[in-house]
């Protein structure tokens, strides 16, 4: 994919298309000095939508993993985390499949709530063509409410009795993080620290800084604004000094330090080309899911055509020896890739650059 470079107001005039150690939680890490072979692989399901029936593709994706009572054993809170980059629709994750997943964890008993931090949106740290950066509390508050509101999810938290988490925000706690790549600590919403869960929900989409942006890459959408900007520009500027490509620092930094697992790709509708705001929806019409996140978005990624060696992110996590390396080494349950797979229009690559962005 050949790198360009791309004017401020193309790359961020619309709703800031950017915005974007331990152990692994749901990530497994292979060590050299164990003779311990895993015993099965990871398995990632693949569900049409029926007539229309997402929810009840969702929970046919679910049920092909075990039920939720199998792969969400002894996580009893659970956090949902959307892709809600900007207040549109066309570029966000499905509202019925986070609905959907919000019912089925209740109705096994789950305590269940929803978090994001999203990048932009228009009267807040976006004007027309022009976006800004900012840790300005009053304007991210205002900023992440008006996404909720602006995309139904005030309305569906209200009605399913569910709360919604502004992760810009609130308690902030320092976690550390001593293999990191961008920092040796983190800070993140304490909540994060308390959930057994965050269920990463994207939408599946191209991204033109990460190739492709799924359950991984959207939990960019966990680090505080209030912390390191809107759009993350300082985690961003900071982890582009120590070398990241492709944002993947930032990526396997955050994955790590939350406990992930259980993540379901809304692929109903995609984004091919230019993502993550600027290119072209594709009816889909599939959920993908899986315990694993790096499994599943290698298989997401692969049905988009790729290959796995395209992703930055993967080819991080597979250098530190996070597992699956291979996709021969995934379980493919429901439809299978060949079934499934289409070739995606690839996003024109750029670096990072906060593109002489202004502060609030």
């Amino acid at each position: 994919m050949k790198k360009v470079k791309i004017s401020r107001r193309k790359f961020i005039g619309s709703a800031a298309a950017v915005a974007i150690g331990s152990t692994a939680f749901g990530m497994k890490i292979i060590d050299d000095s164990s003779q311990n072979v895993k015993s099965r692989k990871d398995i990632v399901s693949i569900v049409r939508v029926k007539d229309g029936n997402t929810a009840k593709a969702v929970e046919e994706a679910i049920d092909l993993l075990g039920g939720v009572k199998t792969v969400t054993s002894g996580q009893n809170r659970i956090l949902l985390k959307p892709n809600l980059v900007a207040p549109d629709k066309k570029y966000t994750t499905n509202l019925e499949v986070v609905k959907a997943m919000a019912r089925i964890f209740q109705k096994s008993g789950k305590e269940v709530m929803i978090g994001e931090g999203s990048a932009a949106a228009e009267s807040f740290n976006s004007f027309g063509d022009e976006s800004f950066i900012t840790k300005k509390k009053e304007i991210l508050d205002g900023m992440q409410q008006s996404v909720f509101d602006t995309l139904g999810y005030t309305e569906m938290a209200r009605s399913l009795n569910i709360p919604l988490i502004n992760l810009h925000s609130g308690y902030i706690v320092e976690v550390p993080l001593p293999a990191g790549f961008a920092a040796k600590s983190l800070k993140i919403h304490k909540i994060l620290t308390e959930v057994d869960l965050v269920c990463s929900i994207p939408m599946m989409k191209t991204h033109v800084l990460a190739t492709v942006t799924l359950a991984m890459k959207n939990l960019i959408g966990l680090y505080p604004g209030t912390e390191y900007f809107a759009m993350r520009s300082w985690l961003h500027d900071r982890a582009l000094e120590k070398g990241s490509k492709g944002v993947a620092f930032e990526i396997i930094d955050i994955n790590r330090a939350v406990k992930t697992g259980l993540s379901v790709i809304d692929a109903t509708t995609a984004m091919e080309g230019n993502g993550p705001t600027a290119g072209t929806l594709l009816e889909m019409g599939l959920i993908i899911a899986g315990t694993c996140p790096l499994a599943t978005d290698m298989v997401g990624a692969t049905l988009m055509g790729f290959e796995i060696n395209e992703i930055p992110a993967f080819t991080l996590a597979h250098q530190i020896k996070m597992e699956p390396g291979n996709i021969d080494d995934i379980e493919i349950r429901g439809l299978t890739i060949e079934q499934t797979k289409r070739q995606f229009v690839k996003p024109q690559i750029v670096q990072w650059s906060n593109f002489g962005l202004k502060e609030l």
